[in-house]
């Protein structure tokens, strides 16, 4: 089947041509249809099976035949968990919409408000949003959804997994109620599906392969290992070649430094991705790791639904996920788009009943290997807590802002409750 027979306007098409795809994907197949035909639906497909043109080509179409209407405002608001991922959609719906007359903006944290407040009271057609910086801006009443369309809640599962659904909530209570509703995701869990009521009429359900199966073109390993030599596990594959573009997932922020610096320190070029970084670090972190700067990027799962570049040829999760949803969507990374990939995954003493959950889900074991000429019998190296201490006291300096005088002179204000490590 061809682009040419989903009812699509003939500028998309053009730009669709232009970007080199040919055959629309099963989902893509399935849910443009009906979109087009002005249903809410539920899309839910394998990660790196073309989810985002599944609902931007309909979505462009649509906008496309609207009448000319003096009164600018925004026609479409797309919600999505992570910035990596607003960034993601924002790029393939310029691209699809090369060829039309509309804007793009994109909102979320960890950059200045202003261009987004202007961006919003301009009423830019299409806006691409985090849920928490959106939330802000509208509290602000900086945004006027007063002439909206169309609402894409992407990744829904994963949103509800980081805690969004109230913020969400608000957001789409403050929406037009007559507009066409999409959600989209790899997984879609039973709590979410019964929200769809309040957020839908009447939704089609689109389901492209089993439900939360990992990609069918991703080889999946299991190393069982020492927790004290996974580092040393690591780098022994990485004397591989062909592990040429490799994403490892850390579990928490601090391990990923501690893990890049270590892979630094033999020769490995790392870059490093998780909610400590800037925006402009995680943009430049990315880039480098597209363009091939780095051969390694080190991320946390803030990135496992952010991430779209093609040709990572494999992904490792160099601490296990604590939960099914989480490896997936890692996984996902790599054999994208029906290309080919390995997903490697170190399992420790401590994470055996998590990988039972693993297989349990996906009804099928896992391929234990073993890594030749490692020696899995080597003791762990003497505990030296100075270097890690040290590095960690010189982060905290480098990272504390620089107090004006004034400031300087005024006692220092502790914040109250734990501090927690975020991902």
């Amino acid at each position: 089947m061809s682009f040419q027979v989903l009812g699509l306007d003939a500028k998309i098409l053009r730009a669709v041509s232009e970007a080199g795809y040919t055959e629309p994907t099963p989902i893509q197949t399935a849910a443009i249809p009906p979109i087009i035909a002005g249903h809410d639906l539920i899309g839910i497909a394998q990660t790196g099976t073309g989810k985002t043109a599944a609902f931007t080509l309909p979505i462009l179409t649509k906008l496309a035949a609207l009448p000319p209407n003096p009164r600018r405002g925004t026609k479409v608001l797309v919600i999505a968990p992570t910035r990596e991922l607003v960034v993601q959609i924002e790029e393939n719906i310029k691209a699809y919409a090369k060829h039309l007359p509309l804007t793009v903006a994109t909102v979320f944290g960890g950059v200045g408000e202003q261009p987004q407040i202007r961006a919003l009271r301009s009423g830019t057609d299409v806006v691409v949003a985090c849920p928490g910086r959106l939330l802000d801006l509208m509290g602000q009443r900086a945004a006027d959804f007063s002439q909206l369309k169309y609402l894409v809640l992407d990744e829904a599962d994963r949103m509800l997994d980081m805690g969004f659904l109230p913020s969400i909530r608000r957001i789409v209570q403050a929406l037009p109620k007559q507009r066409q509703t999409l959600m989209f995701s790899a997984t879609l869990s039973k709590e979410i599906e019964s929200l769809t009521h309040e957020f839908q009429r009447a939704p089609k359900v689109i389901q492209i392969g089993r439900r939360a199966n990992p990609a069918e073109t991703v080889t999946q390993f299991v190393y069982e290992v020492p927790k004290h030599l996974k580092t040393a596990l690591l780098l022994h594959l990485l004397q591989d070649p062909q592990m040429d573009m490799v994403l490892i997932f850390s579990r928490m922020k601090h391990a990923a430094d501690r893990l890049a610096r270590q892979l630094e320190q033999k020769g490995v070029r790392c870059a490093t991705l998780h909610s400590n970084r800037s925006q402009n670090q995680r943009l430049k972190a990315l880039k480098d790791f597209k363009d091939g700067a780095v051969r390694v990027l080190v991320a946390t799962d803030i990135a496992a639904r952010g991430i779209d570049v093609d040709g990572i040829s494999h992904v490792v999760n160099y601490d296990f996920p604590m939960h099914v949803e989480d490896y997936i969507h890692r996984i996902g990374r790599t054999g994208r788009a029906n290309a080919i990939g390995d997903a490697i995954s170190f399992v420790t003493n401590e994470d055996h009943a998590e990988l039972r959950a693993l297989e349990r889900f996906i009804g099928r074991g896992i391929v234990r290997k073993k890594a030749e000429g490692f020696n899995y019998t080597a003791a762990a190296p003497p505990y030296n807590p100075g270097e890690e201490g040290r590095h960690f006291s010189q982060q905290r300096h480098q990272s504390r802002p620089q107090r004006s005088q004034q400031q300087g002179s005024q006692p220092r204000q502790e914040r109250s409750g734990q501090r927690r490590w975020r991902r």
